[in-house]
C-alpha cells in the first residue's frame, strides 16, 4: 500500500522514466555503460589536470626562485657599493625600493620592502615601499612574514593571491610570494624584500587544458553512448522481434516465425525458436484434432445410443410393467433393469451436453431469476431421496430477494446437482445428518451455499473435486444414481454464467460448496455476499482445517473464477 501510495505520489514524468528504465535493456545498458564511462573518464582528467598543474607550478616556482635570489643578489650588490660616509638611511632605502620597484614593473612581478625585521612591526606599519596599487595585507601571507620575522632568516617563499586595487575595482591573482633579507648599511639594519611573482600564464594554460579535457570527455562519451546504443541494437533487436512473435503465438497466430539472418548466435536462437513454434503449432493441432474427433465421437455416440436405447427402454418399460406375473428374482431383475435404463438416459443427456460445452455451442437464455424459488423446487424434487436417505434439508433465506439474471434451467441443474451431491455424502460419517441451504445477496451478487457434515474432502482432493467421472471414494457407490458429470456440468454452467463455483472442507466435518452469480449478466464479480468457510468451522471441538481458505463474510479473499480451493 506504502510503495502504491509513493507511486501516485510521483510526478508522472518520474513514472514514465521508471518504467521506460524497466522495460528498456537498451536503455539500462547504455545509462550504465554512460555513467561508468563519466567516472573512469572524470578521474582520469582530474589525475592529468593534477599532474598539469603541479608540473606548470614546479617549473614556475623554480624560476621565480631563481629569479628572485638575483635580485636580492644584485641588491646586495649595489648597497655594498654605497660608500661608508653615507648615512642617511631612509633615502639610501628609498632608493633600493626605486630601483627594485622599476625593474619588477618591466619584469610584471611586484615588490614590498618592509622593515626593519627586528622592530617586531606587521608588514603594513613598517614598510618603507611597495608597488602602487597593491593590497599588503592580503598580498603579503602571514605565514611568510613569520619566517622573516628574525634577523637572519634565509630566504622562503609560498603560494599566495595577489591583490591589486585600481580605478577599475579590485583585481586577484594566483601568485608565488618569495622573501628574502638585506642589510642596509647606511643603520645596519635588517630588511624584508618581499617579491610576489603572478602565476597569469600558467592558469591560463591550465584553463585551457581543462577546456580541451572537457571538451574531449564530452566528445568520447557521445561517441561510447552511440557506439553502446549501435551495438546493443544489434542484440536486443532480435530479442525485441522473438518477444513480438511469441506474444503473436501466445494470441494463437501459430504460422509465426522469425527472420534468420546470418550464422552467428542470435541467428542459431532464431532457428531454434522457430523449430520450436513449429513443433508447438504441430503439437497443438494434432491436440486439436484429437480434442476435435474425441467431441465427435463423443456426440456421435451419444445420438447413435439414443435408438437403441429407445428400443431397449420400450422393451424395459414392458417388463417392469408386467413384473408382478413374474417370479421374484425376474421381478427384481425386471427393477435394476429399469433403475439402469434411467441412469443411462441420464448419463447419454449429460454426454450430450458435456459435448456442446466443448464445442462452444452452448448458449444462455437470459431473464431475471430468483435463487430462492429454485432452492426450494430443487429441495421439494429432492425431498424423497433425503428422506430415503434420512437426511434433513434447512434453508436459510437471505431476508431479501435473491435475484440473478441467468439462465434459469441451468441454474436449477447447478443448485440440483450442488444439492444431490450433498445428499450422497450428508450421511456418511457426519457429526449429524442433516444438509443447510444458505441464501445471500447484495447490490451486485447473489450466491447459495450448500453445507453438509459427511467425510468432508482430503488434503489434495481440491484439484479433482470438478473433474469429469472423479469420486472421492471409488468403493462407495452412487445412491441418488449419479453419472459423475454432475458438479463438471455445474462448472461449465457457472462459467458460462461468467459466475464462481467454489467448494471447500475438512475431513470428517464436511464441506460447503457455493454458487455466486452476479446481478446482471456481464458484470465482474469481485466479492461473493456469503463466505466460502461457513460461520461453524470455527466452533469448539470441530476438527482442524486441513484443506480450502476461509475469507470472512462478504469477500471473496481473490480467489479465480476457474479454480476450487477444495475439492471433493
Amino acid at each position: 500500500m506504502d510503495r502504491q501510495r509513493r507511486t501516485v505520489l510521483m510526478p508522472s514524468g518520474v513514472r514514465r522514466a521508471l518504467t521506460f528504465w524497466r522495460r528498456s535493456t537498451q536503455a539500462r545498458v547504455v545509462i550504465s555503460t554512460l555513467v561508468l564511462s563519466a567516472v573512469v573518464i572524470s578521474a582520469v582528467g582530474w589525475f592529468l589536470l593534477r599532474e598539469t598543474r603541479d608540473g606548470l607550478l614546479d617549473s614556475r616556482v623554480d624560476t621565480v626562485l631563481a629569479e628572485a635570489a638575483n635580485e636580492t643578489s644584485e641588491a646586495e650588490a649595489r648597497l655594498e657599493s654605497v660608500p661608508g660616509r653615507d648615512t642617511d638611511a631612509p633615502a639610501q632605502l628609498r632608493a633600493l625600493a626605486d630601483s627594485i620597484i622599476q625593474r619588477a614593473e618591466t619584469r610584471g612581478y611586484s615588490v614590498v620592502l618592509a622593515g626593519p625585521v627586528d622592530d617586531e612591526r606587521s608588514v603594513e606599519d613598517g614598510t618603507a615601499s611597495f608597488t602602487s596599487g597593491l593590497d599588503l595585507v592580503a598580498s603579503v601571507p602571514v605565514s611568510l612574514q613569520d619566517r622573516l620575522a628574525t634577523v637572519g632568516a634565509t630566504p622562503a617563499w609560498t603560494y599566495t593571491t595577489l591583490v591589486t586595487r585600481d580605478e577599475d575595482g579590485v583585481e586577484r591573482r594566483p601568485a608565488v610570494a618569495v622573501g628574502s633579507q638585506i642589510r642596509l648599511p647606511a643603520d645596519g639594519r635588517t630588511y624584508a624584500v618581499y617579491l610576489l611573482y603572478p602565476l597569469d600564464e600558467e592558469q591560463e594554460t591550465l584553463d585551457l587544458v581543462t577546456r580541451a579535457l572537457l571538451t574531449a570527455a564530452v566528445l568520447l562519451l557521445v561517441l561510447v553512448a552511440g557506439l553502446t546504443w549501435l551495438v546493443t541494437r544489434q542484440v536486443v533487436t532480435p530479442v525485441r522481434l522473438a518477444r513480438q512473435v511469441a506474444e503473436r503465438l501466445a494470441a494463437g497466430r501459430l504460422q509465426e516465425r522469425l527472420k534468420v539472418r546470418g550464422e552467428d548466435d542470435v541467428a542459431r536462437l532464431a532457428m531454434s525458436f522457430n523449430q520450436m513454434a513449429s513443433n508447438l503449432q504441430r503439437q497443438i493441432r494434432q491436440l486439436e484434432e484429437l480434442s476435435r474427433v474425441q467431441r465427435r465421437f463423443v456426440s456421435d455416440v451419444s445420438h447413435e445410443l439414443r435408438t437403441p436405447l429407445t428400443t431397449v427402454r420400450m422393451a424395459g418399460d414392458v417388463l417392469h410393467d408386467a413384473r408382478a406375473d413374474f417370479d421374484p428374482g425376474t421381478a427384481r431383475a425386471a427393477e435394476l433393469l429399469q433403475t439402469e435404463l434411467d441412469r443411462f438416459e441420464t448419463l447419454l443427456a449429460d454426454l450430450l451436453e458435456i459435448s456442446r460445452f466443448d464445442a462452444g455451442a452452448a448458449v444462455l437464455d437470459l431473464e431475471d431469476v430468483n435463487l430462492g424459488d429454485v432452492v426450494r423446487r430443487v429441495v421439494d424434487s429432492t425431498r424423497a431421496l433425503a428422506d430415503q436417505r434420512g437426511v434433513s434439508i434447512a434453508v436459510e433465506d437471505a431476508g431479501r430477494p435473491c435475484l440473478a439474471e441467468a439462465d434459469s434451467r441451468r441454474v436449477d441443474r447447478i443448485v440440483r446437482n450442488l444439492v444431490t451431491n450433498a445428499i450422497d455424502h450428508a450421511a456418511v460419517g457426519g457429526r449429524e445428518p442433516g444438509i443447510v441451504i444458505l441464501l445471500g445477496a447484495d447490490d451486485d451478487a447473489s450466491a447459495v451455499a450448500v453445507r453438509d457434515y459427511g467425510v468432508g474432502l482430503e488434503p489434495g482432493e481440491s484439484a479433482m473435486v470438478f473433474n469429469r467421472f472423479w469420486r472421492a471414494d471409488p468403493a462407495r457407490a452412487r445412491t441418488s444414481g449419479g453419472t459423475g458429470l454432475g458438479l463438471s456440468i455445474a462448472l461449465e454452467d457457472t462459467h458460462l454464467h461468467g459466475g464462481w463455483l467454489q467448494a471447500w472442507g475438512r475431513p470428517g466435518a464436511g464441506a460447503q460448496f457455493r454458487l455466486t452469480l452476479a446481478r446482471r449478466a456481464g458484470f465482474a464479480l469481485r466479492r461473493s455476499p456469503l463466505p466460502l468457510q461457513p460461520e461453524d468451522a470455527d466452533e469448539p471441538g470441530a476438527p482442524s482445517r486441513s484443506a480450502g481458505p476461509g475469507p470472512g463474510r462478504g469477500s471473496d479473499g481473490g480467489r479465480r473464477t476457474r479454480a476450487t480451493q477444495v475439492g471433493r
